[in-house]
């Protein structure tokens, strides 16, 4: 039990700005090795990002989802929440692929773009699309009930962020670079990890068909795979693998496909 509870809070310090310190932290440790069996817990920091998000969207809801322009304020808040919490950790990333994979480069050169900490053209369209679509989506979904759509987002996630362990147990690792911050988790990923993953993430369908009844949670978790799917062949035609960027760019893209599925099924 312990060894499982240093391990979650290696990853909650790892993707989020919650600290971990002093004593605390040097209970917890720190190796490479640590990191990778931490990675099982992904899915378990989505539970307290999504926390966040879903009471943060719950009370402007309630408070502004009343008319359209109140139900988009309320999904901003609640993404800008969820942003400052994981420092925009995987929209970094995603912005990164964007530019990596945009164009019609060769593998090499993608990678090598991917490293660039600049912002190009096609990771700022990326970047910009992906955030006014969850915003948009959310605000529809917070029309249909404030208190569904936080339990709705919570869901989300936590099931976007199982998304990444299947990416990193299907394909390699491709960075080139050595001191990659995402190469000790990123080696391998054993099949106990992910089936911690698949346990943490339970509860959030659970919670997602309570909020969204059967048919909110089939179509969502449609669209989760086929979202996922397709992102597991363009990562192997063009990167023949994945990098830290592609990571977090899998579970924006994944947590996007969730909210598109719902609100099809929800919405006349």
């Amino acid at each position: 039990m312990s060894e499982g509870l240093r391990h979650f809070l290696l990853a909650l310090q790892f993707f989020t700005r919650i600290p971990v310190t002093g004593r605390l932290a040097a209970w917890v440790g720190y190796s490479p090795a640590m990191l990778n069996r931490a990675s099982g817990h992904f899915p378990g920091v989505g539970w307290v990002v999504g926390g966040v998000g879903a009471l943060v969207l719950w009370a402007a809801g309630a408070r502004f989802g009343a008319s359209p322009l109140g139900a988009l304020l309320a999904a901003l808040l609640s993404l800008a929440a969820t942003a400052w919490l994981t420092g925009a950790f995987h929209e970094d990333g995603l912005a990164d692929t964007g530019d990596g994979l945009g164009g019609a480069v060769e593998r090499a050169r993608a990678l090598e773009i991917m490293k660039d900490s600049r912002i190009g053209s096609y990771g700022a369209v990326t970047l910009v699309l992906v955030l006014l679509l969850k915003c948009t989506l959310l605000a529809l979904l917070v029309q249909q009930g404030a208190a569904r759509a936080a339990l709705a987002l919570m869901g989300a996630q936590v099931l976007s962020r199982l998304a990444p362990l299947w990416v990193m147990r299907r394909l390699p690792y491709v960075s080139e670079s050595g001191t990659a911050k995402s190469k000790p988790l990123a080696d391998s990923v054993s099949g106990a990890s992910l089936v911690l993953g698949i346990f943490w993430s339970i509860p959030a369908l659970a919670l997602m068909g309570l909020a969204q009844g059967a048919i909110g949670l089939m179509a969502a978790l449609l669209f989760w795979m086929v979202m996922l799917m397709a992102l597991l062949h363009l990562l192997r035609r063009r990167l023949q693998g994945f990098t830290g960027d592609t990571l977090g760019a899998v579970q924006q893209l994944c947590e996007l496909a969730l909210y598109l599925g719902l609100a099809c099924a929800v919405l006349p």
